[in-house]
């Protein structure tokens, strides 16, 4: 029987893992690595690079790169790559495909199955879009998991003995989740989940490259935001900036023949933590506002809480540290790898999926991130008010859960009903996320609130919304599904975008390590100037020459020269 695997499809890195041995184990990739870059590039040729060799060519072939798709999954929203045009789902199938041969070759046998994680803030679109691209991936995806619960779970495998109330900050490239959660026993237990789905460690990396931006503006009258390559380059220079203020004081920036204009500049700077951290105080701001909410939806003030678990890279960032540890008069735990703890508790969930005896005495409990409703027209002091939201299944249920409310119609001999489905908190729909629409028919022909309709909201564990309304009178059931929303694939297009992916040119497994090789390299290259910039040059000459060689023994050789070359360089700039 194959294995099911666990998979964190992050916004930067995604990971896949397994439980051997009672224990989670993440699997490398085809570079030996365990974090696969989120990232998707097209070559000259058409040849399709996933993973590192991609997000490498970012700052060198911006234009033909795509990062950061996780954040348009349940949108309309294309990338235009070369000659190709992908969705989100296609571009995150994509990941998940590589993901997936990972995975075989490590484990010498077939994967069709897998659980996969999503933010806990993610509504239904975004869930849709998720079991779209694991369908695109040749992918069997039944069981979709909130990330700070799949955290939740991989903490509480090693902590089955204890009680204690936890919260979980997950703060990964794109998304952000706190959870609150009980341990007991060996049952796990969600209180409540808040978040922010369009707030992560990308939102710093954009902000320091703002402020390194107006410095080379300020200092040398470029603007270095006005050329894409340019920009792509800043941009990751502000990404290796923050993690270097992870551990110092101070960093500096350099970039040489940055293109401005018609001509090319060489620039530089340095940023404290402080200055950092000023520039960051919004976003800083907008992490506090749901760890207050997911508080208040579990009853709970912050001294009840024993243990802060700290998840997802950004989490390395002190100043997040230091909020966690202010807003709850403790100093937070790392008692997982922040990168990997997910995709390990994604496959205690394959586990408990798959009946395997080392979880058997572990259960979990999950509740729903939004409230869920419909639109009504309420008359108020004779004048009918539309678009007011009615909530029918209420954030914080605990799931799976259906819940049922009785509306009725508002004119004389009203036949039909149109049920407008939102997500959201707030009390008027336009303010809220439109989840489709569907009208009911052969509604009986009877006064103005005289025909009774039940509405029943079906909320699954993976997040999944169905809705059936029922028309008191005569029994008569209809089914609401969403046939097309923004981001959702009807089964055509599905099966038009497996066809298409069929026909990529994806480059092959075993050669990955020395594509990524010559891209990292490359976009070293590009940074740097001088003795150097020639040495590197000489150095990835001598490699394509090996390349030409075919000779496997003298690849291996070279490459690895290469890898520890440009490792020693990239140390040197930092």
């Amino acid at each position: 029987m194959s294995p099911i695997v666990g998979i964190d499809l992050g916004t930067t890195f995604s990971l896949v893992s397994v439980l051997a041995g009672g224990k989670p184990t993440v699997l490398p990739n085809a570079l030996g690595e365990l974090l696969t870059a989120s990232a998707v590039s097209v070559e000259d040729d058409g040849t399709v690079l996933v993973g590192a060799p991609a997000r490498a060519r970012a700052t060198t072939h911006p234009e033909r790169t795509a990062l950061g798709f996780k954040r348009d999954m349940g949108t309309d929203r294309v990338r235009t790559l070369e000659r190709h045009t992908f969705s989100a789902p296609q571009l995150s199938a994509l990941v998940l495909s590589a993901l997936k041969r990972d995975a075989e070759a490590a484990l010498g046998t077939k994967i069709e199955e897998a659980v996969i994680t999503v933010p806990a803030y993610f509504g239904d679109l975004q869930r849709q879009a998720t079991r779209d691209a694991g369908d695109l991936a040749g992918l069997k995806v039944e069981r979709i998991i909130n990330e700070p619960t799949a955290a939740a779970l991989a903490y509480g495998l090693h902590h089955r003995d204890r009680e204690l109330k936890a919260v979980v900050l997950d703060v990964g490239g794109g998304t952000f989740d706190v959870t609150i959660l009980e341990i007991m026993e060996g049952v796990i237990e969600i209180q409540s989940s808040a978040g922010d789905a369009r707030l992560g460690g990308d939102d710093f990396d954009a902000t320091l490259a703002e402020l390194l931006a107006k410095r080379f503006r300020d200092a040398y009258d470029v603007d270095v935001t006005a050329d894409v390559r340019a920009a792509a380059r800043v941009r990751e220079a502000a990404e290796g900036l923050k993690r270097r203020l992870t551990e110092k004081e101070r960093a500096g920036v350099a970039l040489v023949d940055l293109p401005v204009g018609r001509g090319a500049r060489s620039v530089e700077t340095s940023v404290t933590r402080e200055e950092a951290e000023e520039a960051w105080a919004p976003l800083l701001d907008r992490l506090r506002a749901p760890i207050h909410r997911a508080l208040a939806d579990a009853g709970l003030a912050p001294s009840k809480i024993d243990e802060v678990l700290l998840v997802g890279g950004a989490t390395r960032m002190p100043c997040i540290a230091r909020l966690a540890a202010s807003t709850f008069g403790r100093l937070p735990l790392r008692a997982l790898p922040p990168d990997e703890a997910i995709a390990m508790g994604a496959s205690v969930q394959a586990a408990l999926k798959e009946g395997q005896q080392a979880v058997e005495d572990v259960v979990v409990t999950d509740v729903a991130p939004f409230t869920l409703g419909i639109a009504i027209t309420s008359e108020v002091g004779g004048h009918k008010v539309p678009g007011l939201f009615s909530p029918i299944l209420e954030r914080g249920t605990v799931i799976p859960a259906s819940r049922v409310r009785r509306f009725t119609t508002i004119e004389d001999r009203q036949t039909r009903l149109k049920l407008e489905v939102f997500q959201g908190e707030h009390a008027l729909c336009r303010d809220n996320q439109a989840l489709g629409e569907w009208t009911v028919t052969e509604i009986p022909a009877r006064g103005a609130g005289e025909e009774p309709i039940d509405v029943r909201f079906t909320y699954d564990l993976n997040g999944i919304l169905e809705i059936d309304a029922t028309i008191v009178s005569n029994g008569r059931t209809s089914t609401f599904v969403v046939e097309r929303t923004p981001g959702r694939m009807s089964k055509k297009e599905l099966e038009a975008a497996r066809a298409g992916m069929k026909r990529l040119k994806i480059h092959p497994r075993e050669t990955l390590p020395n594509r990524t090789a010559l891209a990292r390299a490359d976009a070293l290259y590009v940074e740097l100037q001088g003795p150097a910039r020639a040495e590197l040059g000489q150095a990835i000459a001598a490699f394509a020459a090996a390349l030409e060689s075919q000779d496997g023994k003298l690849i291996d050789e070279i490459r690895g020269r290469l890898v520890s070359f440009t490792e020693d360089l990239r140390k040197s700039l930092r």
